[in-house]
């Protein structure tokens, strides 16, 4: 399987890249278009699409931009 990455996009969603799975609380899981390069994914809530983004954080004023420790 190729590497899966997950960046987070300045508030906005988490960018999920590669092949993953996405399950629900329930272990069903969501049907992904292999195709796809990569799906957004909500963070801030709102989105009438959760889990994934709609675009919703733009209205919101959703803020959230955390950034990983600096390893030395």
């Amino acid at each position: 399987m190729a590497d899966v990455t997950i960046r987070m996009r300045p508030n906005g969603p988490f960018l999920v890249e590669g092949p993953f799975k996405l399950l629900d609380s329930q272990g069903r899981e969501y049907k992904l278009d292999p195709a796809k390069p990569a799906y957004a994914l909500c963070r801030c809530g709102h989105s009438a699409k959760r889990p994934f983004c709609d675009g919703a954080h733009k209205g919101c004023d959703f803020v959230s931009d955390e950034q990983a420790p600096v390893l030395e």
